[in-house]
């Protein structure tokens, strides 16, 4: 059978494993939680992408509210891809790691605008 130490190993690992598990639920779950977030966003044919100013993140966007392509297109660029300044409320997430949106730290998916500006405020973001 196993001896006292072999047995204290397999247990330690096990848990250790259904701890790991748990946190993995924790933190999907927070990516799906709503959050106010800030920072820059392109749009283009090809490209719908968002850089958080805090952290620096890149994110794919789909626009569920459907009017931040609208506003960003209102705002009358010559040429697509020119980063504006938003602010939204949105979830997180995970990629579809087989499609475009692979290369992102996430997918956010906007459920509301709250600020659009070609200003881009100085700070983290205009670095």
């Amino acid at each position: 059978m196993y001896s006292g130490s072999k047995l204290v190993g397999v247990l330690l690992f096990a848990m250790a494993l259904i701890w790991s598990c748990s946190n993995n639920k924790n933190s999907e779950q927070e990516k799906g939680k709503s959050l106010t977030l800030k920072g820059l966003y392109s749009f283009g044919p090809e490209v719908k992408s968002f850089t958080d100013c805090d952290e620096s993140r890149e994110y794919w966007v789909i626009d569920s509210a459907k009017n931040l392509e609208l506003a960003y297109n209102n705002l009358g660029f010559e040429k697509p891809y020119t980063p504006v300044y938003i602010e939204v409320e949105a979830h997180l997430v995970k990629s579809d790691t087989a499609t475009i949106t692979g290369g992102y730290d996430s997918t956010m998916v906007v459920t509301k605008l709250l600020k659009i500006s070609k200003e881009i405020p100085e700070g983290p973001c205009n670095q």
